[in-house]
């Protein structure tokens, strides 16, 4: 039965609220990745990186607000805890002191990271009949894919070579 956040069982939300913090925690570690590395970034492809990196955060921006109000439409407490979603996150923190390369790297990572969480968490909100999530978490997964895809190919990386 399809659900809507009005009759959504206390089971139901406290399983879907958990994977929406959770990637909250991972987007907003991922948000500060590519604001670190924008910072930072420095090499032969300086210009077209650092137009990418901001691009990322900016995106990872709005979706961490999208993600947590959907957190309290569903009647859920959105986590706004910084030190709560670094330790949370199964994105690791970076200090900006990487190569070009290994930056690219590990945000790519990150994104299939986050996209992978995603899709969990629309699993969870299908199973309990919240196509509103779904969609959401379905959406926010495919771009960071996408995000996944631009850089690897800053790489020269396929999803099968990495």
């Amino acid at each position: 039965m399809t659900q809507t956040a009005k009759t959504l069982t206390p089971d139901a939300q406290t399983e879907i609220v958990a994977g929406l913090n959770q990637s909250v925690a991972e987007t907003v570690v991922t948000t500060m990745m590519a604001q670190n590395f924008h910072w930072n970034v420095t090499g032969m492809a300086f210009g077209p990186l650092h137009a990418l990196f901001q691009e990322i955060y900016e995106d990872h921006f709005t979706a961490q607000d999208d993600l947590a109000e959907r957190v309290k439409a569903i009647g859920g407490h959105a986590n706004g805890q910084l030190s709560q979603m670094v330790e949370a996150s199964k994105v690791g923190e970076f200090d900006g002191t990487q190569s070009a390369e290994d930056m690219i790297a590990a945000l790519a990572d990150a994104q299939l990271t986050v996209a992978g969480t995603l899709a969990a968490t629309a699993a969870i909100a299908s199973g309990h009949g919240d196509l509103l999530t779904e969609d959401l978490c379905i959406g926010r997964g495919q771009t960071h894919e996408k995000f996944a895809w631009l850089l690897n190919a800053h790489l020269g990386r396929t999803p099968a070579s990495k």
